[in-house]
């Protein structure tokens, strides 16, 4: 009897063991097996992903020009009428409320200050000096609204 023990007692933390053991194998090969996909293809999925902001029926390209010339490009879906409301929607620009309309100052987290050292956003519709101001500006479906960082 006390020999059926002692090996009772042995024989557990083994078993343990690989019961462990086959639970981390079947776990890995699950991971490793998913639809989703892995390495670069999830990076630039991700990426993409952060590029794509707001909900909405309309669809336009928003991009932001810092004083360096880095470029980023979102996609914004909206349903709000005019360009500065959409852009605020999904934070990519603040500012300050003027006699003129919105005086933006941060345009994708990057605030310039034109009293400081003469730089400011500069305003685009489809590549063309924009001729209205952002809150101003209709949304267009297919349009290409940017903020461009420039310094007298």
């Amino acid at each position: 009897m006390k020999k059926n023990l002692y090996f009772g007692r042995k024989a557990s933390p083994f078993i343990l063991c690989i019961a462990l053991a086959v639970a981390m194998a079947l776990c890995t090969a699950g991971c490793n097996g998913s639809s989703a996909p892995s390495g670069a293809a999830t990076e630039g999925k991700a990426q993409e992903d952060e590029h794509v902001l707001g909900t909405g029926s309309t669809e336009f390209t928003f991009q932001a020009v810092d004083l360096e010339g880095k470029e980023e490009e979102f996609e914004i879906h909206t349903d709000k009428k005019t360009v500065g409301e959409a852009l605020q929607d999904v934070g990519l620009i603040e500012g300050e409320e003027s006699g003129y309309g919105l005086y933006v100052k941060t345009v994708n987290g990057a605030t310039l200050d034109f009293d400081e050292d003469g730089a400011y956003w500069a305003f685009y519709v489809n590549g063309e000096y924009a001729q209205t101001g952002v809150d101003s500006t209709d949304v267009t479906a297919g349009d290409t609204y940017a903020f461009k960082a420039e310094k007298q």
